[in-house]
C-alpha cells in the first residue's frame, strides 16, 4: 500500500514539472550551449531540426534570455528573427531578455529588442530597475523615452530611484529626478523613501543630493 501511494506522488510530482524541466534532447543542449558562446550557425542547424527558438535551459531560461546574459548577439539577433520567438517569456525569477539586457548594461541589445517590440513595462521589477541597479544612464534614459513607466514599483514596492540610489548609483539618481521621479514614495516593507535608502546602505551623499533636489523644487 505503502509503496502504491509513494509511486502514485512520484508521477504526480513529474506531471507538475515545468515542460522545460524535462529531460533535454541532444538537439536542445547543443542549442543552449550554441547560445551561451555565441555559436549562430549551431542555433541555426538546431532550428532547421525543429528545437523550438524558445527552447529553455535546466534554469528555465529561455535561448534568448540566455544569449543576452552572455552577451552573445548574434544568436539573439537570430532568435529574434524566428518566427514564434516569444520576446516577452519570463524565467522563473521573472526576467524577461530585456531586462537581461538593460542589467548587462548593453546598449545594443536593448536596442534590437525595442525594435523588435519587446515590452518596456510589466508588473513587478522591470528593465528600468535593473538599468538604474546597473548604473546605466545610457539605458536608463533609452526606456524613458519608449515610455517606461518611471515610478513602477517591485512587488514589495521599491522604485528605480530606491534602487539606484541603494546601489549608489548618482548619476542615474540624477537623472531619475530630473526626469520626473517621485523622491516622496515609500517602500511597502521598510516604508524608507529613496533618500532613506541611501542611508541605509551608508550612502549618505546621495541621500543629501535627493533631499536637496527636493528642498530645491518645494
Amino acid at each position: 500500500m505503502m509503496t502504491r501511494r509513494l509511486v502514485m506522488l512520484a508521477l504526480a510530482a513529474a506531471v507538475a514539472l515545468p515542460s522545460w524541466a524535462a529531460q533535454q534532447t541532444d538537439d536542445e543542449v547543443d542549442f543552449i550551449r550554441a547560445a551561451q558562446l555565441d555559436g549562430v550557425d549551431r542555433v541555426k542547424k538546431a532550428l532547421s531540426r525543429g528545437v523550438n527558438p524558445n527552447t529553455r535551459d535546466s534554469n528555465g531560461e529561455t535561448g534568448l534570455i540566455i544569449a543576452m546574459r552572455y552577451e552573445s548577439l548574434k544568436v539573439a539577433r537570430l532568435l529574434m528573427d524566428t518566427p514564434g520567438i516569444d520576446l516577452e517569456a519570463k524565467a522563473p525569477n521573472g526576467n524577461t531578455a530585456l531586462m537581461m539586457a538593460a542589467f548587462r548594461n548593453n546598449r545594443a541589445a536593448v536596442m534590437d529588442l525595442l525594435n523588435h517590440g519587446a515590452q518596456v513595462n510589466q508588473k513587478g521589477w522591470t528593465a528600468l530597475h535593473y538599468a538604474a541597479a546597473a548604473g546605466s544612464v545610457e539605458i536608463t534614459s533609452l526606456l524613458l523615452e519608449n515610455h517606461a513607466y518611471i515610478d513602477a514599483e517591485t512587488p514589495t514596492g521599491m522604485t528605480p530611484l530606491m534602487i539606484a540610489a541603494r546601489e549608489g548609483q548618482e548619476d542615474v539618481v540624477g537623472l531619475l529626478l530630473v526626469e520626473g521621479a517621485d523622491a516622496t514614495l515609500q517602500d511597502r516593507g521598510f516604508h524608507l523613501t529613496a533618500a532613506g535608502f541611501a542611508l541605509k546602505a551608508e550612502k549618505p551623499w546621495i541621500a543629501k543630493s535627493i533631499n536637496a533636489f527636493l528642498a530645491k523644487k518645494q
